[in-house]
Order: structure tokens, then sequence, then C-alpha cells
């Protein structure tokens, strides 16, 4: 049995955390996408601390001794399954990395082969030499112009 102290401590932390995540997403300091999972943690410990019969009966259910033990047990739990998201968040931004990597080494290949074609006239009386125009490589201006380039559309879907 929890004490009541300690129930309203428990509803107090509740709403901070609900508040806290809010204030977050407010900031765009927290994207929408992880704000949910954080929202619906913090509304399943507020139930669970305002709600004492529910914290008892799920004791009773997973047959644990203490109540403090099931907090712990689906904390835990909590914990593995945020690990997991991140796990996999991780290694969609690595696979992305190395398809932008890819990129850049072609284009930069791209770039040399550009540099080394030799300069034709541009047509009779032109001039004995034309210097050929540099193009920005991976997002990088040349002689100081602002130009970015837009990834093809097989690259975003790759990255997808």
């Amino acid at each position: 049995m929890i004490t009541t102290n300690l129930r309203i401590v428990a509803i107090a932390g509740s709403l901070a955390l609900l508040l806290f995540v809010v204030e977050l997403v407010r900031r765009r300091r927290l994207k929408e996408e992880y704000s949910v999972l954080w929202v619906l943690t913090a509304v399943v410990l507020l139930l669970l601390a305002a709600w004492g019969g529910l914290l008892r009966d799920l004791t009773h259910a997973i047959g644990a001794i203490s109540q403090a033990s099931t907090l712990y047990f689906f904390g835990l739990i909590f914990v593995v399954f945020l690990l997991l998201h991140f796990s996999v968040r991780v290694s969609n931004l690595e696979r992305r990395v190395v398809v932008l990597l890819q990129e850049v080494a072609l284009l930069g290949e791209r770039a040399r082969r550009l540099e080394r074609v030799p300069a034709e006239p541009a047509g009779p009386g032109a001039g004995d030499r034309v210097t050929p125009r540099r193009e920005p490589v991976g997002g990088c201006a040349v002689d100081g112009e602002a130009e970015l380039e837009a990834p093809s559309a097989a690259a975003e879907t790759s990255l997808l």
C-alpha cells in the first residue's frame, strides 16, 4: 500500500513530467513523435498514482508481492523499449550517412573529372582560351556563390 504523502508526490511528479514535455514540444526542443511516448508515460504514471486500486490489481495480476516492484518492473520494460526505439533510429541514420557519403564521393569524382576536361573554344574568334565553368560540389559554392543542389529523387527515396 502506498502512503498518502507518497501518492501526492507521485501525482505532482507525473504532472510536472507532463507539463515539462509539453513545454519542450512548445519550444521545439522535443519532436512530436517522441513527445507521444513521454506524454503516454506521464499519463500512465498519473493514473497509477491517482488510482490506488489499479496499481494493486496490476501487482496482483503479474504475481508481484510489492507495488514498488511492479513500478520498477514496468519502468525497466519502458527503458528497454526506449533503447530499442533509439537503436532503430540510430540504424536508420547510419544507413542515411552511408548513402550521403557515397553521394559526396560520386560528386567529388565528377568534379575532378570536370576539372580535367580541357576547355574548348566557344566558336570561331572566341579567343584562344576559355575557362570551364566550375559547379558547386556537395553544397559548397564556388567563387563565393551560395548555391545548393537539391538531392535527386532516387537519393531521397533511398534515405527513407
